[in-house]
């Protein structure tokens, strides 16, 4: 054990020695850091922490991937030429690659590929011979724990048609029986209904591991609360997020079914998956539908079909991803020669959580109050209890949990990948951040949904945070997360909880030092805390204090900054116009900029007056930049799109182009048609189908030329209308039907002048130490993207609006605008910089919106008479309460 002096400082506790005291086994007989290089070169400066999510390909396996198809010809495996029987053998060698992995053989296992897990459970559910519920007698029953993929959950869908009984069994209320069941009737022991228990190896929510015992209790009828229910069961194991880094045996733990996604366990191929089943009880799976490739014969004019006897060939419909299945056999070989196999890729990625859990449990802010709130079964202390999952919410120093979307957007300031919500997995999400089913659905009632950015409702959380380890994850990554939740959200003077500390078995001395340790600058001092509510407190604890390199750690109550009277720098900035509107006792305003960004995400283009259409500015956002697979790009991807300058004649009626070292380039605004055809592409902006139309080959190489990628120009189809829908307005419906362009949420945005100065000074403030660093004013408006600018006397009295007119034109406020880290681009050049994202979020107490989104109301059946142009009054309501 260490002594008690070596947890005093911290540069002992971010050391490599202090991680290797508590987890020994770390890396591979490569070492790991020049196997990332080669392998992962393209992750540099990247701390990818969403493995549970999708692995990464290390570039070897690609790599002999291309080889083998440029030397082999495969062929259709229903063909019966040299290279279809190529792929047949290829494929079939797959399968027991497979099979081998999981410590099986053919003769015990079959594998059906499917085009992922979600595939393979509907398989199941589809094909198992339920019983419904008789008079004749009991039926069948199907059981799942609560902590379930929503993919496990959803098969109770099906049966509800069928008439079959469905049990949700909360993990806690599932138990080993020592001695047998009690006796049984006569009638109970004749029972042959079929049930199924569904049941995860590992949570994908929270990284607990089920016990695979659990089969074995099963089939015995010695496992509570199933052995009450008489007949035959049969398991299916999501083992879907267990494979990824844990070894799966399935000649030890042989369960009936099991369903996994090999992108969990190569990182590619993705969309393909599979289903194991246990020969004994391939017999009992039944389909109607055949396709191609299923059939040993049929009559298409009479009701006649013999299946081909292999179990895989009958559920196979139609030609498998042969390519993809293939691609394993690389994955398989890359994997075993980076990393000796998947024993050694537990012990590693386990190895990197418990040191995470153990410093994000321990860290407190200055009035020992914890930073972090982690979600967990275990205190991963064991790989075969814990996965290499932690998840969590973060704490303000009042206990308050910061939104899960806030960190998000954050994290991606600092390249860090994680993932945030409620993971597909609404049951975990429920038991452990104490939602109830009342609170969920008054969450959708108030516009939120899976997926989405609505983090807090009535103060409490609709989600969570994730991070997770794969095989190539490092000491180094971990190290740059935990220095981005001290920097990011612990108020110092930063302190540990040395009772958890104190738990963990410590060998070693503190002579090397490394990674956080020079990050975080801190030291270590043991002083007292306030009782917390955090299990094993103690009253002595850890006080850290730390740096930045230019700005202390150290933070004062006393607040010694000068009040700025924004009024008057208001009027330094602009001449300052007051009118009161006749309606509403508030202060109005007057439009001093008007901005449209005819091509999404590209540079904006700036107007005195313009005509408005149905869908908000005409031309605004009528164009996207898409890669070759038909994938919208922005500046998040490409930063330089700002450089892109669009100006609309809309007397020639043509839209120019302008870029740094570019020729002009000039296309039509209407008649795309008339040039290209009729050919209409499918594409998505934020989750809605588009409909867009190619804007030809000449375009998309003067793009292609100046990003240095191969991307192409559409323009949205006239004809196609999308929908403003509500839960893009934060729980705010709009009083009518609304269209959209290609914008993400809203027809417009207006940000207020006083507030962009109210944020300058706070970024004068944060930057105090390094003149010359605060942006002007116009740089600022540039970067927030709006299409109005207002002169206000407030800052931030938009937030507090419910309609706005602006000149003759009338509008519905929708919402406020929660800013990413597209704000940080710098809108001239395409540089990058973190600070004016953070400046927002410490100038608005931790929110990071910034501007309102606006829906105007009905226009005139003339609306290209409709305009707006500078210096039209802006008047507007308030919400009274």
């Amino acid at each position: 054990m260490a002594q008690h002096g070596q947890l005093s400082s911290l540069q002992y506790l971010s050391s490599f020695h202090y991680f290797q005291s508590i987890s020994p086994h770390y890396g591979y007989e490569e070492d790991l850091q020049v196997m990332k290089e080669k392998e992962f070169s393209r992750i540099k400066g990247i701390t990818y922490l969403d493995h549970a999510g999708a692995t990464l390909f290390p570039q070897s396996q690609v790599k002999n991937f291309m080889k083998d198809l440029e030397e082999n010809v495969y062929g259709n495996p229903h063909s019966q030429n040299m290279s279809s029987q190529l792929t047949r053998d290829t494929v079939e060698r797959v399968r027991y690659r497979i099979l081998q992995h999981f410590n099986v053989s053919p003769e015990e296992y079959t594998v059906i590929f499917t085009s992922g897990c979600t595939a393979a459970i509907k398989l199941v559910a589809e094909s198992f011979p339920w019983i419904p519920t008789s008079n004749d007698g009991p039926g069948s029953l199907f059981c799942y724990l609560t902590d379930n993929h929503t993919s496990v959950v959803g098969i109770r869908g099906l049966l509800s048609q069928l008439g079959v009984s469905v049990l949700p069994v909360n993990p806690k209320d599932v138990w080993y029986l020592e001695q047998d069941s009690q006796s049984m009737t006569k009638d109970e022991e004749d029972c042959r209904a079929p049930h199924l228990l569904c049941y995860p190896a590992q949570s994908n929510f929270s990284g607990t591991k089920y016990p695979l015992n659990y089969i074995h209790a099963l089939q015995a009828q010695k496992l509570h609360p199933f052995n009450r229910t008489p007949g035959q069961w049969f398991t299916i194991l999501d083992a879907a997020s267990f494979v990824s880094c844990s070894h799966l045996d399935l000649r030890a733990y042989p369960a009936d079914f099991v369903t996994i996604s090999f992108y969990k366990i190569f990182g590619f191929p993705s969309g393909l998956g599979a289903l194991l089943v246990h020969n004994d009880c391939g017999k009992i799976l039944k389909k109607n539908y055949f396709g191609g490739g299923t059939a040993a014969a049929y009559l298409p004019k009479e009701d006649f079909f013999i299946p081909k006897p292999s179990l895989s060939d009958r559920f196979e419909d139609g030609t498998v991803s042969f390519l993809d299945i293939i691609a394993l056999n690389h994955g398989f070989n890359s994997l075993e020669k980076l990393t000796g196999g998947m024993q050694n890729i537990q012990r590693h990625t386990f190895g990197l959580a418990r040191y995470a859990y153990v410093i994000l449990a321990a860290l407190q802010h200055a009035n020992g109050k914890p930073v972090v709130r982690i979600y967990s079964d275990t205190e991963f202390e064991d790989p075969s209890t814990q996965g290499a999952i932690i998840n969590f919410n973060i704490l303000d120093d009042n206990g308050n949990i910061i939104g899960y979307s806030q960190v998000d957007k954050l994290a991606s300031l600092h390249n860090i990948h994680l993932r945030t919500g409620c993971f597909c997995n609404m049951g975990a999400c429920q038991l452990h951040l104490g939602i109830s089913n009342q609170g969920i659905k008054k969450n959708q009632q108030a516009g939120h949904i899976c997926g989405d950015n609505i983090d807090i409702v009535d103060g409490q959380p609709t989600g969570s945070v994730r991070i997770s380890f794969g095989y190539m994850s490092t000491f180094e990554d971990v190290q740059t997360f935990l220095k981005f939740i001290v920097e990011s959200f612990a108020k110092s003077p930063i302190r540990v909880d040395e009772a958890i500390l104190l738990t963990c078995s410590i060998t070693g001395t503190d002579d090397e030092t490394s990674g956080l340790a020079s990050s975080f600058s801190c030291k270590v001092h043991v002083g007292t805390l306030p009782d917390t509510p955090r299990s094993r407190q103690r009253q002595t604890a850890n006080s850290i204090t730390g740096s930045h390199q230019n700005a202390s750690y150290e933070s004062t109550a006393v607040n010694t900054e000068p009040k700025v009277d924004y009024d008057q720098e208001a009027k330094k900035d602009m001449l300052v116009t007051q009118m009161t509107h006749p309606e509403s006792a508030n202060v109005s305003n007057r439009l001093t900029n008007i901005f449209l960004y005819p091509i999404k995400s590209c540079g904006a283009f700036q107007v005195t007056s313009w005509p408005v259409g149905p869908s908000g500015l005409k031309y605004d956002r009528s164009w996207m930049v898409v890669n070759l697979n038909g994938v919208c790009l922005s500046q998040k991807q490409e930063p330089q799109l700002c450089q892109i300058i669009p100006h609309i004649n809309l007397r020639e009626s043509t839209l120019t182009l302008r870029a740094p070292g570019m020729n002009a380039f000039t296309i039509p605004l209407d008649g795309i048609s008339d040039v290209l055809g009729d050919e209409v592409f499918q594409s998505k902006v934020c989750g809605d189908r588009v409909k867009a139309q190619d804007c030809g080959d000449e375009v998309a190489s003067w793009l292609s030329l100046f990003l240095g990628r191969q991307c192409r120009l559409l323009k949205q189809c006239r004809d196609f209308a999308r929908s403003a829908w509500k839960t893009r307005m934060q729980g705010q419906s709009a009083s009518q039907p609304a269209h959209l362009s290609l914008a993400n949420e809203a027809q417009y945005l207006l940000i207020n002048r006083a507030s962009v100065l109210h944020l300058q000074h706070e970024i004068s403030k944060r930057n105090e130490c390094t003149p010359g660093q605060t942006p002007s004013m116009e740089q600022l408006i540039a970067r927030f993207r709006a299409n109005f600018v207002i002169q206000g006397v407030e800052p931030f009295e938009e937030d507090k609006w419910t309609d706005v007119k602006i000149g003759e034109t009338s509008f519905q406020v929708v919402g406020q605008c929660t800013r990413c880290q597209m704000i940080c681009i710098d809108q001239s050049s395409g540089t990058k910089n973190q600070e004016l994202l953070q400046s927002l979020s410490s100038c608005r107490d931790g929110k990071i919106a910034f501007g309102v989104y606006l829906l105007q109301n009905k226009l005139e059946s003339d609306m290209d008479s409709q305009g707006l142009s500078v210096g039209c009054p802006v008047f507007s309501k308030v919400q009274v309460n």
